[in-house]
């Protein structure tokens, strides 16, 4: 089997509920950044393009109907080039990615793009049918923007608790006190502000067509600890969580172009980074924040590394409290995580992700010189996910 390249990264900037983004649809979001990863490789005819896949969590609303095709097919590219939209809720891009990756691998594809999308502003609430016709009661509207609806009554509850309050049971259970969840969180703004004003996302993030956001929307360079502690709990009276210390909801999208090495012709570009290792793993559902930690540890067997070889680490901070955990885990020095900033800060938009933290990791991987990095992304109903990069010239 051949190996799996990353060749080129990008994405919108990602911007607050109800903010600039707000009026953009996510088909054209999700348009915005196909058209901005293929405009790095001017050279490729599209319709060598093998596959799309795409990652999007919701699908309920303006994204459905296998969002990646009409991403496809708004971006203009050949009507020949299919696409596919793939969910695994937060980590649906990252999973775009691996499915890509393994296509190229196998030998049935030489260029695969992938990415993700989501408005969660933009997300619609939905009726349940009635089980028979012309119920005499009322019906409720169920929002879909993020968590648990419509849960089947079989599903234990302890399964089904919130995704803060399964956090909070995360701090119980590991003692991570609410400083050190606020001390992340305050990094997490101050390395997203310090990139920014670096120039390091000039090259990432491609501007969404009427639309004068500049830059990620959610960034609070001024962000300090006392700011923070001021703030009241979100879950339980007595908590650790708050809006500071979690990541916001929010609209964008990403996408990763892949190829194998002899697609580097064709593309007219060199690769960034080898796909090395990928892993999946599952746990209790409200243990989800600490899913990547396994993930993470299966990819590093699979690239036949461990973490003493890892120089770059990019882990989706959903929370603070289960990005403290996954690192506590590892062992890793904090300094290699999240040096350009996280979701806290960045944003979450849920099906674009994961592929955010892959093209921001192959571009860290480079800049700074190492040779192994880690993308890895805790997901919701037990689950996470990890993808090893090798830097190609760092080898």
């Amino acid at each position: 089997m051949g190996s799996a390249y990353v060749y080129a990264a990008a994405r919108t900037p990602f911007g607050r509920f109800n903010g600039a983004l707000a009026g953009i649809r996510p088909d054209d979001l999700a348009d915005t950044a196909l058209r901005g990863v293929l405009a790095k490789v001017p050279e490729l005819d599209p319709a060598e393009i093998g596959d799309v896949v795409w990652g999007n969590a919701n699908g309920a609303g303006e994204d459905n109907r296998n969002v990646g095709r009409m991403a496809v097919l708004l971006a203009g590219l050949p009507v020949t080039v299919p696409a596919t939209t793939v969910n695994r809720l937060c980590g649906s891009s990252l999973d775009a990615a691996m499915i890509g990756s393994r296509t190229i691998e196998s030998g049935d594809a030489d260029i695969v793009v992938t990415g993700g999308v989501e408005s969660m502003t933009r997300a619609p609430w939905v009726l349940p049918k009635p089980s028979r016709a012309f119920p005499a009661g009322d019906a409720t509207a169920v929002s879909t923007t993020l968590g648990w609806r419509l849960v089947n009554p079989r599903m234990p509850k302890e399964w089904t608790v919130s995704l803060g309050e399964a956090n909070e049971q995360l701090a119980e259970r590991f003692s991570i006190p609410r400083e050190r969840q606020d001390a992340f969180a305050v990094r997490s703004h101050a390395q997203a502000d310090a990139a920014w004003n670096a120039g390091f996302y000039d090259d990432l993030v491609v501007p969404v067509d009427g639309v004068g956001l500049a830059r990620d929307e959610g960034i609070r360079p001024g962000t300090t600890p006392e700011v923070l502690a001021g703030l009241k709990p979100a879950f339980r009276p007595d908590g650790t969580i708050t809006a500071g210390n979690a990541s916001p909801l929010n609209d964008g999208a990403s996408a990763v172009l892949l190829g194998s090495e002899a697609a580097a012709g064709r593309l007219g570009a060199d690769p960034v980074a080898r796909v090395a290792g990928r892993g999946a793993s599952a746990l209790e559902p409200q243990m989800f924040g600490y899913a990547p930690v396994e993930a993470a540890n299966q990819a590093l067997r699979r690239a036949n590394i461990g973490w003493r070889d890892v120089g770059a680490v990019e882990l989706n901070e959903a929370f603070a409290v289960q990005s403290l955990v996954c690192l506590d885990a590892w062992k890793v020095d904090p300094e290699i995580v999240n040096a350009k900033g996280g979701a806290i800060a960045i944003g979450h938009p849920l099906g674009a992700s994961g592929g955010r933290i892959l093209g921001t990791l192959a571009h860290v991987l480079r800049e700074r010189r190492e040779r192994w990095g880690v993308a890895a992304i805790c997901i919701g109903v037990g689950q996470g996910l990890a993808v090893v990069l090798e830097n190609v010239s760092a080898r």
